[in-house]
Formats: C-alpha cells, sequence, structure tokens
C-alpha cells in the first residue's frame, strides 16, 4: 500500500473501534512506511493529552489497551536506572521496561492488556497479549512468495477489519458447534474465531513482526508456575487475604471513579468488604456499586445484594434488565460482541454496563475469575468426589458426598461417576463422543452444514483431580468466553473491567491449593468463605443456592416480539442452509439461560452475523 491508502485504512480502523475510546484518538506511520498504528483512547490514568496515543518514547512507539496495575512499582525501579518519565500513565512504563529487560519484562507486570510496541532500530513490532486473554487482539495475515507478509492487520475487535475490506469467512464447524453444543472456541484451537481468515492471539502469546524480512512468529510467554505447597488452613487463608487485597489495592488505582457491580454472591461481595477494609481508602471509590434485579423471577438475587449495600453503606443502582429491552437492543449488543454468546446472562451483563456509563462510571470492579479458581460452579463437585474415590479416602468421600446434597451443590450422581473416578481417560472419550452423538441428533441442522463436523474440536480433557478440570476451564475452555463476553459489554459503552481475581499471583497460588481447600463441608469455594465469614453476612457467605448470573431467558423468550424475531431468525437459517424446513413449525425451543438446550437463543445469534 502507499502511504495514503495506509493512512486510509488506519483512519477506517480507528472509526470502527470509536466505542472503545471516546476521550481521544490518533494515527501514525513509521518513516519507512512499513508500520502503522491507530489508537482510540478511554482516558484513566494521566487524562492529559500529553499521555495520548501512538505515544513515542525512546525509540519505540506503542499503542495500548489495558491497566498496567503495578506501574508505580516498576516505574521506581526504573526511574532508579535513569529512565526519565513524561506522563503519569502506566503506557510509558511498557517502552521503558521493554528497553531494560527485554521480552521478559511481561513477566514483571501485573495486569490485563493487548499491545503493540515498535522499535524503530530493529525495524520491528512485538505485539503481546496478557495472561488469561482480558483484553482481545485479533488479526489477519496475507503471504506472498516463500511465506513472505504482504499485508498484516490487527486490532482489538473482529468488526475493524470489515471496515478495512477484508471479507468475511464463517467458520462453518465453529457454527456447527455453537448451534449444537453451544460453544464458542475451539478449545485445541485457541486461535479460531468464527471466522476462517480472522485469528485470535491465544492468551499469555506475542507475535514478532520483522519489517525487513516480512516475517512473523509467534511465541509463547507464560507458563503459570503452579506447584503446590504445604500450608495450615490458617496458613492458606492468610495468603489469601492478602493477594486479593493487594490486588484490589491495585485495581483501585484510577484517576477517575471506580465503581463494582454486585450480584448478591460470594465474589462480588468479597470485593466490596477488601474494597472498605482499605486504609486508607482509595480516593478513586465512588462508593457506588450496579445491581441488575428481575422482580418477581425465583432466580432473583435482588434481595442479597441490597442487604450489603446497606451494610456497606453505598449507592445502589439497579438495572432493570426486561424482554423489551432484548428486543431493542440484541442486535447492538451482538454488533458489539463480534461472535455469538451462549445466553441471556451476557445481555443483563451489557446493559449493566450500558447503565454505569450513563452515571459517568468509566471504571467496573468484578468478580469474575473466582468461580474458575477456586471451584465454584456445581459441576466441578462431581470431579472433586471423584478425586477422592480415585484417592480411597472412602469416609470422606461419603461425608463430602452427603454434605454436598445437602447444601444442594450436587443434583445427581450415579454409577457412571464412579467408573470415571477409575477410568480417567475413557471418561474423556466418552464424553467428546457424547458430545459428537448430541451434534449427530440434532435433526434441525441442514446437511450441508453437518458435513463439516470435526470430532477433534469436542475436545474433552483428562481430570484425575478437581484442578485438573479447573485447568482447563481457566487455560483452554470457559474463562476466556466470559473474559470476550465482559470486554466487548462494557468497552461497547466506554467502561473498563478490572477483575482482582485475575491477579496472576492470586491464580498461581489458587493452583497450588489442595481440592479440599476448595470445596469442603459441603460446600464449593471454602476458603474463599473461610476468609471472609467474619466480614460478610453469614447468609451471604454460606449461601447454598448458586445463581450465576441468571435473567429470566425463558419468559423473555416467550415474549410477543421476541418470539417474532426467532421466526424470521429460523427462516434466515433455513434460507442459508443451516437449518432444515421443519424448524420453522418447530414448538417454541426456548430455556433458561445455563439450559444446554438452548437452540432458540443460538438461532437468534448466528442469524445477527449471516450476512
Amino acid at each position: 500500500m502507499d502511504t495514503d491508502a495506509v493512512d486510509a485504512c488506519l483512519q477506517k480502523l480507528k472509526h470502527s473501534l470509536q466505542h472503545r475510546g471516546p476521550d481521544g484518538s490518533g494515527c501514525w506511520i513509521s518513516d519507512n512506511r512499513h508500520f502503522g498504528f491507530s489508537h482510540n483512547r478511554l482516558s484513566v490514568l494521566d487524562l492529559h493529552e500529553r499521555a495520548a496515543q501512538p505515544l513515542h518514547y525512546m525509540h519505540y512507539t506503542i499503542v495500548f489497551n489495558g491497566a498496567i496495575y503495578n506501574y508505580p512499582e516498576l516505574k521506581q525501579m526504573l526511574l532508579a536506572d535513569g529512565y526519565v518519565f513524561y506522563t503519569t500513565t502506566d503506557t510509558e512504563i511498557i517502552p521503558a521496561a521493554y528497553h531494560k529487560w527485554g521480552i521478559d519484562f511481561l513477566h514483571r507486570i501485573d495486569g490485563m492488556f493487548a499491545f503493540a510496541i515498535f522499535d524503530s532500530k530493529q525495524d520491528e513490532v512485538i505485539i503481546a497479549r496478557d495472561r488469561f486473554g482480558e483484553k482481545p487482539l485479533y488479526y489477519f495475515a496475507e503471504y506472498g512468495a516463500e511465506r513472505k507478509l504482504r499485508q498484516f492487520v490487527f486490532a482489538s475487535e473482529i468488526k475493524a477489519f470489515w471496515s478495512a475490506g477484508i471479507p468475511r469467512r464463517l467458520n462453518p464447524t465453529l457454527l456447527l458447534n455453537y448451534l449444537t453444543l453451544g460453544y464458542v472456541q475451539n478449545p485445541i484451537k485457541k486461535s479460531q474465531t468464527f471466522y476462517n481468515n480472522i485469528l485470535s492471539l491465544p492468551p499469555g502469546h506475542y507475535l514478532q513482526i520483522n519489517g525487513r524480512s516480512a516475517t512473523l512468529k509467534k511465541k509463547k510467554w507464560y507458563r503459570p508456575q503452579l506447584n503446590g505447597t504445604l500450608l495450615s488452613d490458617e496458613e492458606a487463608i492468610h495468603s489469601l487475604r492478602h493477594l486479593l487485597s493487594e490486588s484490589v489495592a491495585r485495581r483501585l488505582r484510577s484517576d477517575v471513579p471506580v465503581a463494582t457491580s454486585l450480584s448478591g454472591g460470594l465474589d462480588s461481595a468479597a470485593l466490596l468488604a477488601v474494597i472498605h477494609g482499605q486504609h486508607p481508602p482509595a480516593e478513586s471509590w465512588s462508593q457506588t456499586c450496579f445491581s441488575a434485579v428481575f422482580p418477581g423471577f425465583a432466580k432473583d438475587e435482588s434481595a442479597y445484594s441490597a442487604q450489603l449495600a446497606t451494610a456497606f453503606n453505598i449507592k445502589r443502582v439497579k438495572v432493570h434488565p426486561d424482554a423489551g429491552m432484548l428486543w431493542q437492543e440484541l442486535e447492538k449488543m451482538l454488533h458489539f460482541q463480534d461472535e455469538p454468546v451462549t445466553s441471556a446472562s451476557v445481555f443483563t451483563q451489557y446493559m449493566l454496563y450500558s447503565t454505569a456509563k450513563q452515571h459517568g462510571i468509566k471504571v467496573i470492579v468484578d468478580g469474575q475469575g473466582a468461580d474458575e479458581i477456586f471451584a465454584g460452579y456445581k459441576r466441578y463437585t462431581h470431579w472433586y468426589l471423584q478425586e477422592l474415590l480415585r484417592l480411597r479416602q472412602w469416609q470422606k468421600f461419603a461425608r463430602e458426598k452427603n454434605g454436598l446434597f445437602k447444601n444442594s451443590f450436587l443434583e445427581q450422581w450415579s454409577w457412571k461417576n464412579y467408573v470415571a473416578a477409575f477410568l480417567p481417560e475413557q471418561t474423556a472419550g466418552q464424553l467428546q463422543q457424547k458430545a459428537a452423538s448430541q451434534q449427530d441428533q440434532n435433526t434441525y441442522i441442514h446437511h450441508q452444514l453437518s458435513g463439516h463436523k470435526n470430532r477433534s474440536t469436542l475436545y474433552k480433557p483428562v481430570v484425575r483431580n478437581l484442578n485438573d478440570i479447573l485447568h482447563y476451564n481457566v487455560f483452554y475452555h470457559g474463562l476466556e468466553e466470559l473474559l470476550r463476553f465482559a470486554d466487548r459489554n462494557a468497552m461497547a459503552h466506554g467502561v473498563e473491567v478490572r477483575l482482582p481475581f485475575l491477579s496472576h499471583r492470586l491464580v498461581e497460588f489458587a493452583f497450588g491449593l489442595p481440592s479440599g481447600l476448595k470445596i469442603r463441608e459441603g460446600f464449593t469455594k471454602w476458603i474463599l468463605r473461610k476468609c471472609f465469614e467474619q466480614r460478610l453476612p453469614p447468609e451471604i457467605v454460606w449461601r447454598k443456592d448458586k445463581v450465576g448470573y441468571e435473567p429470566p431467558q425463558e419468559t423473555w423468550m416467550k415474549e410477543k416480539n421476541v418470539e417474532e424475531m426467532i421466526i424470521e431468525a429460523r427462516k434466515k437459517l433455513v434460507s442459508h442452509n443451516m437449518l432444515n424446513k421443519k424448524i420453522i413449525d418447530a414448538p417454541a425451543l426456548s430455556s433458561s439461560a445455563h439450559d444446554g438446550n438452548n437452540l432458540d437463543w443460538r438461532i437468534l445469534n448466528v442469524a445477527h452475523f449471516i450476512k
């Protein structure tokens, strides 16, 4: 491309993602015309124009999305070595740290990030992504002779590529997996997206693009340290309190007001307790929380969130998503998501962040990640009990099984679980076969789409202990999709989400804990509950009803306007040979947000992405 064409492309990319950074924007092209950056800024640290991006430092130019929470500590180390800084933003720390420590500086960062840094001396760009995938990074690479790059485009969201004229090429295998099983990722190929020609840089990886050789290399930089340590219960609880307190304090570093989401569950309540236990209180704390409420719905948590707001004397802003909003706003939400989502829980989150923006909040602290590292979901209890059986801890197994049943954390247990405990490899194969059979038995799928089946994408891990399934959900399949939902929902409204439970030190500590500290005495997340049993009401700490941020999706989808949307979506998928004609006259397939048979919801999603 000539300079004018590159500049025009950068302008289009920038415009398409303006919602992510409504406070400023800029473009830059390197002197040799090999590279160009565009950026939209959400001002959270150092609100002055001096911190605008692309930012230049020494012989580097950087664009950065995210937050480096330990930037003051890194800055002090760099100042001591003679580095000079011209802003008070965390962005400027990155090129200085890269200059001092090389690519290994990534290991020193506590943060969420996706950044690209150009080194004019090497004519090279490094593009890196954080450990868990909190911040997104997608790319398109076109090659010529001898695998030399002809064109390379990267962006925070997929829609940016369409603005640059890159064609949409839907991935039929992922579409099939989504429609039949609800999968939104390929666990064995993390770079895949719902578009064959658009790749996602996996969490904990970086790209190295050399302008002179026109080559691209991908490397993994993060390998978690998951070694266990022998701690007493008291030592483990003390360590968790310290790590979570440090993480929360760092994630309150902001030059704009910070609020929290508050569901009424343990995770968000714990963060609120930590925030209010800080001495001195963080200047950024707005004394505000945002809660979704569903009057009359059996799983409404508003009574719990109201109790917590009163206990901590903070302002509680209630968000009331309903079927009318779903009908009016679903297309907008899916536009920002770029890929299908699993349920209307994601829509509820979208409306919560929209309300935060309306109240002038740019930063939200949220409790995501706690369930995955401390075994908060009910499904984890099966794996824990199977671990006890494998270890032949018969008495503990019987005691825990009874306690989990009693507290409603274990809903079923059969002979298959006993078999799974002692035959984990065969169990993984059986679960994969079950998913494949479920896909085969869906009679609504058109043969043209079913021809794209790929059994390997239905991979199930071999689980010998609780940490195996937690590791799979954190690093391969589960957590990253939730992080995608949260980032797009928040940034659609110019809001930044910060997740204290995903401090890498805290995550690695959690993986080093034995299973019995995560599930014990008939409760999930036992150690987290023990940490806060003196600081939160007992009815919050020892709640037995795990809700999981659930809206009344089934009721919403029976509303007339939404039903009409579903009918039109069904027709659209039939016309594109994705579904058979009999789906048009089939009865409503509406179900609850966390139901495995969520076909009508998935049909609504896929219809949006067929252009």
